[in-house]
C-alpha cells in the first residue's frame, strides 16, 4: 500500500487533467517504510511546477492531446459523406422520316457510402486509443523534462561544489604562502619554500578559475533551458539517505509507472485495433443512391435507386495481412521496451545503492586525509617536516574532500532519480477530467 504526502497542482489540458504531485514522504515499497522527509538541495516545489508546465516540449505534448481528440471525432464521424451528381446532355434524334429532333436533358443523383455494422465501433476505439496515447505522451514529456531538469540541476550543484572546494583550498594556500613569506622575511624560511608555496597557490587559483567557468556554464544552461528557475547558492549539502526496499520492488514500481512502457503498450493496443479494422475492410462498404432524370424534353421522367459494391481484390487482403504483421511487431517492441526498462531500473537501483556506500567511504577518507594534513602542518610549523610533505598532504586532502562532495551529490542525485522514475518525486499523473 502506498501513501503519498505532498502538494497538488492541477492544469487542465483539453479533456485531460494533469496532476503534479511533489512527494515528501513514501511508505510501502515492498513493505519497507520511508520516513516522511524533505527533499533538500532541490529547487522550490512551486517553481519546479511552473517551470515544468511552461516547457515547450510539455506544451507541445499537451497540444497533441487536442489533435488526437479532433482525430477521434473524425474517426467516429467517418469518411462517409453525401455526394451529389448533376449532369446535362443533348439528345439528337434522326427519325426515318421528318426532320431531326433535338432534346435538352438533365439528370441528378445523390449517394452515400454506408459503413457496415461493427466498423463504427472499431473506429471509435481507434480514436480513443489515439487520445490515450497522446495523454500518455503528455505525461512522458513531463517526466522526461523533470529528468532533464534534475540532471542539469545536479550538474550545476557539482560544479558549484567544485568551485567552493577550490575556493577553500586557495584561501588555505594563500594563508600558507603569506606565512612563509613572513618567515622568509624573518630569515626562518628558504626562498625555495616561498617559490614552492606560491606555485601551489597559482595551481589552485587556476583550478578555481576553471571550476568557476564550468559553474557559470552549467548555470547558464539551466537559465536557458528552464527560465525562471532560481539558482540560489546551496550553503550545505544534505547527507544522503540509504535506499530502502529491495531491487525487485523498485523495478516493479518503475515498470508500473513508466510512461515509456505505457506508450509502447498503447501502440500495441492501437495496432491490434487497426488490424481488426483492416480485417473488416476486406468486405467493402457499399454505396447507395437515388437518381432522377428528365429525358426527351420532359416526355420521359425517370426516378431510380442504385447500389454500388466494390469487388475486393488482393490489395485489401494485403492491407489486412500487413496490419496483422504490424500488430505483431508492436507486441515485440513492447517486450523489448519492457526488457530495456527493467534492465535500466536494475542498474539505477544498483547505482543508487553503490553511490551511498561510495559516499560513506569517500567521506571517511576525506576526514582521515584532512587529519593527516593538519598533523603535517603542525609538524612543519614545529620544524619537524618539509614543505613538500605539507603541500602533498594538503593536495591529497583537497582531492579527497572534492571527491567526497561530488560522491555525496552523486548519492543524492541517484536516489532522487530512483524516486522520480518510481513516481515518488515530482510525480506527473494524468486523469480524465470527468473522473476528477
Amino acid at each position: 500500500m502506498n501513501f503519498e504526502f505532498g502538494h497538488f497542482f492541477r492544469l487542465t489540458v483539453g479533456s485531460s487533467l494533469v496532476r503534479l504531485v511533489v512527494v515528501f514522504g513514501i511508505n510501502g515499497i515492498g513493505g519497507t517504510g520511508f520516513a516522511a522527509e524533505a527533499m533538500p538541495n532541490l529547487p522550490p516545489t512551486e517553481v519546479v511546477t511552473r517551470v515544468l508546465l511552461a516547457s515547450p516540449t510539455v506544451q507541445a505534448a499537451a497540444g497533441q492531446v487536442r489533435v488526437e481528440e479532433a482525430n477521434r471525432t473524425r474517426l467516429e464521424a467517418g469518411q462517409y459523406e453525401w455526394n451529389v451528381r448533376l449532369g446535362g446532355q443533348q439528345r439528337r434524334s434522326k427519325p426515318a422520316t421528318g426532320t431531326d429532333e433535338r432534346f435538352n436533358e438533365w439528370n441528378a443523383a445523390i449517394e452515400r457510402p454506408l459503413r457496415l455494422p461493427g466498423k463504427a465501433g472499431i473506429d471509435g476505439q481507434l480514436g480513443a486509443a489515439g487520445v490515450a496515447l497522446a495523454e500518455t505522451g503528455h505525461g512522458d514529456a513531463l517526466h522526461e523534462t523533470s529528468r532533464n531538469l534534475l540532471k542539469s540541476w545536479f550538474v550545476w550543484l557539482k560544479e558549484s561544489a567544485s568551485a567552493t572546494q577550490w575556493s577553500e583550498q586557495v584561501a588555505l594556500l594563500d594563508k600558507q604562502a603569506k606565512g612563509i613569506q613572513r618567515r622568509q622575511q624573518l630569515g626562518d624560511a628558504a626562498r625555495l619554500e616561498a617559490i614552492q608555496s606560491d606555485a601551489a597557490l597559482a595551481q589552485a587559483e587556476a583550478a578555481l578559475a576553471q571550476a568557476r567557468v564550468r559553474q557559470q556554464t552549467a548555470a547558464e544552461d539551466l537559465r536557458r533551458r528552464y527560465p525562471g528557475l532560481p539558482l540560489a547558492a546551496q550553503n550545505t549539502i544534505a547527507e544522503p539517505l540509504p535506499v530502502n526496499g529491495n531491487e525487485a520492488d523498485w523495478i516493479n514500481a518503475i515498470l508500473e509507472h513508466s510512461h515509456e512502457l505505457e506508450l509502447s503498450r498503447g501502440e500495441t493496443r492501437r495496432a491490434q485495433i487497426f488490424a481488426g479494422r483492416a480485417s473488416r475492410d476486406r468486405l467493402p462498404d457499399p454505396t447507395i443512391g437515388m437518381h432522377v432524370s428528365r429525358e426527351r424534353a420532359g416526355e420521359d421522367q425517370i426516378v431510380g435507386a442504385y447500389i454500388s459494391i466494390p469487388l475486393p481484390g488482393g490489395a485489401r487482403r494485403a492491407s489486412s495481412d500487413a496490419a496483422l504483421a504490424q500488430a505483431d511487431v508492436a507486441g515485440r517492441r513492447e517486450a523489448a521496451v519492457t526488457q530495456r526498462i527493467t534492465a535500466e531500473a536494475a542498474m539505477l537501483y544498483q547505482s543508487a545503492t553503490a553511490a551511498y556506500a561510495t559516499w560513506q567511504a569517500s567521506h571517511g577518507a576525506a576526514e582521515r586525509l584532512g587529519q593527516a594534513a593538519d598533523m603535517t602542518a603542525r609538524a612543519y610549523q614545529l620544524g619537524e617536516g618539509s614543505l613538500n610533505d605539507l603541500l602533498a598532504t594538503r593536495r591529497l586532502a583537497n582531492d579527497a574532500r572534492l571527491a567526497a562532495r561530488l560522491s555525496q551529490l552523486d548519492a543524492l542525485e541517484l536516489r532522487y532519480r530512483l524516486l522520480l522514475d518510481a513516481h515518488r518525486l515530482w510525480v506527473m499523473d494524468e486523469e480524465k477530467h470527468a473522473g476528477d
